[in-house]
C-alpha cells in the first residue's frame, strides 16, 4: 500500500507544477539570507519592473507569438523551429545583451528544454536564470520553483525540497498548494513529522482561504500519522487515522476510505461503528468483495440485526460481476456473494434469527447437501420440528447423523427421540433417549431418563385410550 502512496505522490509532483504557477505571480518578495545547500546568487532587494533591450523585445514578441500559434482546429500549435532559432541567436550574442534580457531569455530556454522533456537543460537555463544579477523577483522565484518541482519528478528529493525551501525564504506568502507539494516531497524521503506537518498547514491554510483541501492531502496526512504509530502509539494512529477517513468519506465519498474508516474501527473494538461504516458503504453499492459482504453480515448479527444480515447476503447473491476463469482465461458472471456451503449456512441462520424459518428452511436444504458433516441436517430437523413437519425432521436428523462429525450428539438423540414421540412411535423413540441418556453430562442424563419415563407413561396413556375405545366400539355392536 506505501509502493502505491508513493507513486500516486510521484505523479503529483508534474501536476503541481501547472497547479502552483499562479503562486508565483500573487506572491510577493521577502528578504531572506543565502540558502547554505544551494549555488544560489544571493538574493537582493529587485526593482518591480525592468524593461528588455529594444531589439531584445522584438525578438521575445516573435517568441512569444510563435508559442502561442493554433491549428486548423484551434489547438495549440508552437512553431518551436522559429522558436529555437530566435532563442539561439541570443544565446550566441548573450554576452551583448543587459543582464536582465538574458534572464527573460535563460526563461524561455528552460520552457523549451522542459517541453521536450530535457530536464537537465532546463536545469541549467533556470541556474543561469537565477544567478543574473538584474533578474526580477518574479523570474527568479519561478525559476526555484520549477527547479525543485524538476528535481522532484527526477526523484531527486533532497534537492527538491531545497529548492522549495529556499523559494519559500523569497515570497512573502506561501499559499496551501506550496505547503502540500513540500509535504509530498518530505513523504518521499520518509521525513514523516516534517511531511505530517506540511500538509496540516496545507489543509490549515486552504480552509482559511476558503476552499475545500484537496483529497490527496488528507491521504498523505493518514499515510504520515500510520507509519508514526511506533513513536505516538498504534492506539492514538488509529483514532488521529480515523477523524481523517471521517472527514474523506464526507468530503470525498469513495471504497477506499469508506473501508479504511471501517478496518480502523474494527481495530479499535468499535464494531457498531464498523458495522454502520460498512452500512453506508453498502447503500452507495461500493461494496464489491465477498468478503465484504460477509463482514457486514456478521457484524450485524453480532448487533442483533439478523434481517438486515439476510438482506445484505441476499443482495450479495443478486449482484453479478465478471471476472477472468484462471484456467481458460474467458471471462463470466459470477455473483458477489457465491452459493458456498458456508455462505448459505450464514444466510440460513440468519434468517432463522429473524424468525423468518420459512425462508431459511430452503436455504438450509442446499447447505446440507452441500456439507461434508451432519450438523446442517441436524439443524435443518430441528426448524422442521419446529413447523411441524415431523416427519421431514427425522429423515434430516437421520441424515446428519449418517454423515456424522456431529459435536453435541447427545442433544441429536435427544431431538430424533421427541421427532420419534411426536409420531407417537415410542419404541423408537426410547431407544434414541437411552442412547441419549449414556451421556457423562448430568444435565443431559437427567433429561433422557426423564423423557423415557414420559414417553412409558405416554405409550400406557394411549394403549390405554385404544382399549377403551375398542370397548365402546364392542359394545355398541353387540
Amino acid at each position: 500500500m506505501k509502493k502505491d502512496l508513493v507513486k500516486y505522490i510521484f505523479s503529483l509532483f508534474a501536476v503541481c507544477i501547472g497547479l502552483l504557477s499562479n503562486d508565483i505571480a500573487a506572491q510577493q518578495t521577502k528578504a531572506s539570507g543565502n540558502s547554505d545547500n544551494l549555488n544560489l546568487a544571493p538574493t537582493r532587494k529587485y526593482k518591480k519592473a525592468r524593461a528588455l533591450q529594444s531589439s531584445t523585445a522584438k525578438k521575445m514578441a516573435k517568441v512569444y507569438e510563435a508559442l502561442e500559434e493554433v491549428d486548423e482546429k484551434g489547438e495549440p500549435a508552437p512553431d518551436m523551429e522559429t522558436v529555437v532559432s530566435i532563442l539561439t541567436e541570443l544565446k550566441n550574442n548573450r554576452d551583448e545583451l543587459k543582464s536582465y534580457d538574458r534572464s527573460v531569455m535563460w526563461n524561455a530556454w528552460a520552457y523549451v528544454y522542459f517541453s521536450d522533456g530535457d530536464y537537465s537543460k532546463a536545469l541549467s537555463a533556470y541556474s543561469n536564470l537565477i544567478n543574473e544579477p538584474d533578474v526580477t523577483i518574479g523570474l527568479r522565484v519561478g525559476a526555484l520553483l520549477s527547479m525543485g518541482q524538476i528535481h522532484l519528478v527526477q526523484e531527486r528529493y533532497s534537492q527538491g525540497i531545497a529548492y522549495i525551501l529556499q523559494w519559500m525564504k523569497e515570497v512573502e506568502t506561501v499559499t496551501a498548494q506550496s505547503w502540500a507539494l513540500l509535504g509530498q516531497a518530505y513523504f518521499s524521503t520518509e521525513d514523516y513529522r516534517k511531511s505530517l506537518s506540511s500538509m496540516e498547514k496545507a489543509i490549515s491554510l486552504a480552509e482559511e482561504e476558503g476552499y475545500k483541501p484537496r483529497e490527496n492531502w488528507y491521504v498523505i496526512m493518514a499515510a504520515n500519522i500510520n507509519e508514526l504509530k511506533s513513536e505516538i502509539g498504534e492506539k492514538e494512529s488509529l483514532l488521529r487515522q480515523i477523524d481523517i477517513y471521517e472527514i474523506l468519506v464526507n468530503l470525498y465519498p469513495k471504497k477506499t476510505y469508506f473501508i479504511q474508516l471501517g478496518g480502523s474501527y474494527g481495530q479499535l473494538g468499535r464494531e457498531r461503528d464498523y458495522m454502520i461504516t460498512l452500512k453506508a458503504a453498502h447503500a452507495k453499492d461500493f461494496l464489491d468483495k465477498e468478503s465484504e459482504y460477509l463482514a457486514l453480515a456478521q457484524l450485524l448479527l453480532l448487533n442483533k440485526n439478523p434481517y438486515w444480515a439476510a438482506e445484505v447476503l441476499v443482495s450479495g447473491q443478486n449482484k453479478m460481476v465478471t471476472i477472468v476463469d484462471e484456467k481458460t482465461k474467458e471471462e463470466k458472471i459470477v455473483p458477489v456473494v457465491k452459493d458456498t456451503e458456508k455462505n448459505l449456512k450464514l444466510l440460513a441462520d440468519s434468517w432463522r434469527m429473524a424468525q423468518e424459518v420459512d425462508k431459511a428452511i430452503p436455504i438450509l436444504e442446499k447447505s446440507a447437501k452441500m456439507s461434508k458433516d451432519g450438523e446442517s441436517y441436524v439443524l435443518l430437523g430441528n426448524l422442521y420440528l419446529q413447523e411441524d413437519m415431523v416427519n421431514k425432521a427425522v429423515d434430516a436428523i437421520k441424515k446428519g447423523l449418517e454423515k456424522g462429525k456431529i459435536k453435541n450428539l447427545s442433544q441429536v438423540y435427544l431431538t430424533l427421540g421427541q421427532a420419534y414421540f411426536e409420531l407417537q412411535e415410542f419404541d423408537e423413540a426410547k431407544k434414541n433417549f437411552r442412547i441419549a441418556a449414556r451421556d457423562k453430562k448430568k444435565s443431559v442424563k437427567t433429561q433422557a431418563n426423564n423423557w423415557i419415563k414420559y414417553t412409558e407413561n405416554e405409550e400406557i396413556r394411549v394403549k390405554n385410550l385404544a382399549l377403551r375405545r375398542d370397548f365402546i366400539q364392542n359394545s355398541s355392536s353387540t
